[in-house]
């Protein structure tokens, strides 16, 4: 299920357009388009996105693999809301989604894997290279509580929220900096283990990864995980095609591997590259836990540096750059 707000934020329907059509490219994700639900603008109202939801939750089976995607503001007065197209701040009962009503959503969805990505701005300004966050200033929010307690009730979860509380989610052209990155993921780039699909940690650590380098540290998509059994597959990268291909779009083409290199060398980097990335995965996850940045114990920041140049070093070795 894919939604994109509209509206006064109409990037959002763009970022959510782009994440469909790729989803249903047969040269890409090759989802068959009928499993690919996409609301955006006046079709993204409150009503429409509850009732995808539903279907979502009726359509997907324990051993489906489900996506929600949410493009749009988000508020805390002091509940927390998703507000779809057509909200109103005099009634955010009747036309935004609570936290509460979404993870009720979500619980409801039975597929085993299930990965929710949260695109939403909680907080405004303007940021380099022509890029604006999205967004009023009025509001500050951070990923709803309801959902991070969703998620410890079943394994195979997996939420990625696009900027801590304090933090805009940048936007850019042609897509959002972080949906540049979820597309870009999808198509392949920086996988693992080129085997043809686009897998949850490698999409959760290369867009971490992306959008913290292209904003200049100014945005950190937060990742929680609830105890994941393996790394599963989300989609095809290039139709079924073990080759990835280059998104017309992006200026950088998908990694490869270097040529004249050792099996054996090429397997242990990969062995150590696996440990370093879920070790910065896990410095990732306790650095959420705080509320400002400053908060975080110098020592945890120097080890994630630290892991951050080795695992870049081993993506160099493994990638060619």
């Amino acid at each position: 299920m894919v939604v994109g707000a509209g509206g006064d934020l109409p990037v959002t329907a763009s970022d959510a357009l782009g994440v469909a059509k790729q989803l249903r490219d047969p040269g890409r994700c090759a989802y068959p388009p009928g499993q690919v639900r996409c609301l955006t603008n006046a079709e993204a109202r409150r009503g429409a996105v509850l009732e995808a939801l539903d279907w979502l939750g009726g359509a997907a089976g324990p051993e489906a693999t489900a996506t929600v995607y949410f493009s749009g503001h988000g508020a805390e007065t002091p509940e927390h809301y998703l507000m779809p197209h057509g909200y109103q701040m005099s009634d955010l009962p009747g036309t935004a989604i609570t936290g509460r009503e979404f993870t009720e959503k979500l619980r409801a969805i039975r597929a085993k894997k299930l990965i929710v990505l949260l695109d939403c701005c909680f907080a405004g300004g303007v940021a380099d290279a022509g890029a604006e966050a999205k967004g009023p200033a009025w509001v500050k929010s951070p990923l709803p509580p309801d959902v991070i307690e969703a998620l410890g009730a079943s394994s195979g979860r997996v939420v990625i929220a696009s900027s801590r509380k304090d933090e805009g989610s940048w936007t850019g052209t042609p897509y959002s900096v972080f949906t540049r990155a979820v597309l870009e993921a999808l198509a392949g780039y920086g996988a693992f283990e080129q085997d043809g699909f686009a897998r949850v940690l490698d999409l959760a650590l290369y867009v971490g990864r992306m959008v913290a380098n292209r904003t200049g540290d100014k945005q950190h998509p937060i990742i929680k995980v609830a105890r994941l059994e393996d790394n599963f597959a989300l989609a095809y990268t290039a139709g079924g095609s073990k080759q990835p291909k280059k998104l017309e779009w992006s200026e950088s083409a998908p990694d490869v591997l270097v040529a004249g290199v050792s099996a054996a060398d090429v397997a242990n980097w990969r062995r150590i590259l696996a440990n370093r990335r879920e070790a910065r995965l896990l410095m990732e996850e306790r650095m959420s836990d705080y509320v400002e940045y400053t908060e975080v114990p110098l020592t945890l920041i120097r080890n994630k540096r630290r892991t951050d140049e080795e695992i870049a070093e081993l993506e160099r070795k493994l990638g060619g750059g």
